[in-house]
């Protein structure tokens, strides 16, 4: 079986690192020595078990990219870099032709969608790898298309907590939004309350010191008009793993699509899971 080449971009993060290994240790993949990175890293590898991955910095990506591409391509893009390069690394992407997974949250995503259709290019595109995630968000979009308004007149908080370096609020919060207005609440992105601060996810939150570093903490609270109800959906992420088989499986995924000719489409990982089930 011949494997994949996946390029991860985003390296030395801590997100990518993880990523890293769930990549180099499948039969179906092979990590490319390359990933570019950003503009503050002063590093020149990062080292990935036995591997010596180089970065590449923004001043030096045209010129190494060329040759890369030359060397290794076909081979699929993975995005776990900052919010504010998405856009940028998409365009690049797509003026190069390179299929990717986007696992950056952040950004317009709306322009992020419209760069891959009208380049004619294909991406997974997702606020969340996390695949027990991402079906409790299927669950939610399920009821939202076919039970409008069913929580009319409720009120709705979210509340989400991630590590302090996390410069965006969550996308997955963001996503569930949508979701809960179709279903009667007005509910804007702005109102979500973001928790960055440590000693709070500690002692307010109970989040384990050991994970303040790397955690997705989740909590959607709706309650009737006459507060006798009460709906709460949480779900509390420790750490960076879960986000590793969904990429992988992102990256199986899109390779499919591209081997059957796909083009100018943006697939979400509902996609995935749905193609996964299929099998």
């Amino acid at each position: 079986m011949k494997k994949i080449k996946v390029m991860l971009n985003g390296l030395p993060g801590n997100v990518a690192k993880v990523i890293a290994r769930h990549i180099m240790t499948d039969p179906r993949l092979v990590l490319l020595p390359y990933a570019l990175t950003g503009p503050d890293i002063d590093a020149s590898h990062c080292h990935i078990g036995s591997v010596a991955v180089e970065l590449i910095r923004p001043d030096a990506l045209e010129k190494r990219m060329a040759a890369i591409m030359a060397a290794e391509a076909p081979f699929i893009s993975v995005d776990y870099t900052h919010p504010t390069a998405v856009n940028a690394n998409a365009q690049f992407y797509c003026r190069q032709g390179l299929p990717f997974v986007m696992g950056t949250t952040g950004g317009d995503r709306q322009k992020l969608h419209a760069t891959v259709i009208e380049s004619n290019n294909v991406a997974v595109i997702a606020p969340n790898m996390a695949k027990q995630i991402v079906g409790f968000q299927a669950m939610m979009a399920y009821a939202a298309e076919n039970f409008p308004d069913l929580f009319k007149g409720y009120r709705l908080s979210i509340r989400e907590s991630h590590q302090a370096g996390k410069a965006d609020t969550s996308g997955t919060a963001k996503a569930m939004v949508d979701y809960f207005n179709k279903m009667g609440i007005p509910f804007s992105a702005d109102q979500i309350q973001m928790e960055r601060d440590p000693e709070r996810q500690a002692n307010l939150w109970g989040i384990p010191t050991t994970y303040l570093g790397g955690h997705g903490w989740h909590t959607y609270t709706l309650i009737s008009p006459d507060d006798t109800v009460k709906f709460e959906f949480t779900h509390n992420i420790n750490g960076r793993e879960i986000y590793g088989q969904g990429t992988v499986d992102a990256v199986c995924f899109l390779a499919d699509k591209v081997a059957q000719g796909a083009t100018a489409k943006v697939f979400s990982m509902i996609d995935v899971l749905t193609a996964g089930k299929k099998k």
